[in-house]
């Protein structure tokens, strides 16, 4: 990453101790932008969404390697094994048909996307911010690879709760300030529809004292996509005008 000019930690080392991995970085001065971005104007955080695409579009310069099968392989062999798990878990939700319906008539969207590197959490709560303004990127360990537009998914589901205008000015600043296309809205509504059967599976695993927070995250993203009648969410048809 740094290779690629991305305002990210300077990596220092890596290695294992008893067999347990480690990474040392520089230290970012700034904030968290979860906790800070709220206490900003909504010019000031649409910027630094602006200013994080930039940042995420460096990160979609780094290829895959040559060894890494196809995203579409991958991700269809994950999907698949998450809707097995679903119907099985005992967990309902609202419309679940009407959402397997929607990702099985566009899952061949993902055929032949880009295999690029991904951060994978690209939230706000990886994002340092300091005096309103955009500091860095951190936390790559959940890095993948895939297709792009994938990042964008962390959106609907985290980000736009906690600053719209963020959420707004990271899209449109990956987008040259422009709005993207609808095979842009249409891949991200397909990706979010599955996260809604990978997120009730990976709760139960990892979190389940968590489960009745999550699936509101997913009731919200739901209802801004009036469970996909809509490609683009509510709240960036309703945008104000923060450019």
């Amino acid at each position: 990453m740094k290779d690629y000019k991305v305002t990210c930690s300077e990596p220092i080392s890596i290695g294992a101790i008893d067999n347990r991995g480690y990474m040392i970085t520089s230290y970012i001065e700034g904030r968290d932008a979860e906790e800070e971005i709220p206490k900003y104007s909504n010019q000031e955080q649409y910027s630094i969404g602006v200013e994080a695409a930039k940042e995420l579009k460096k990160m979609h310069q780094y290829p895959a390697p040559g060894n890494k099968s196809s995203w579409y392989s991958r991700k269809v062999k994950k999907h698949k094994n998450y809707m097995e798990a679903y119907l099985k878990c005992g967990i309902k939700v609202k419309n679940d048909q009407k959402i397997i319906n929607f990702i099985e008539e566009n899952i061949h969207l993902m055929k032949d996307r880009p295999n690029l590197f991904q951060h994978d959490d690209f939230t706000l709560g990886n994002i340092i911010v300091k005096n309103k303004e955009f500091a860095g990127v951190i936390d790559f360990g959940r890095y993948d690879w895939g297709d792009p537009i994938h990042e964008f998914l962390k959106i609907g589901i985290f980000s736009r709760e906690v600053s719209i205008p963020f959420s707004i000015g990271q899209i449109r600043g990956y987008f040259n300030n422009k709005d993207p296309d609808e095979n842009f809205w249409r891949l991200y509504s397909l990706y979010l529809a599955m996260c809604v059967f990978s997120t009730v599976i990976w709760t139960l695993k990892a979190i389940p004292d968590s489960l009745n927070d999550m699936l509101d995250k997913v009731d919200m993203f739901l209802d801004d996509h009036d469970y996909f009648d809509k490609l683009k969410p509510k709240w960036y048809i309703c945008r104000l005008d923060f450019s």
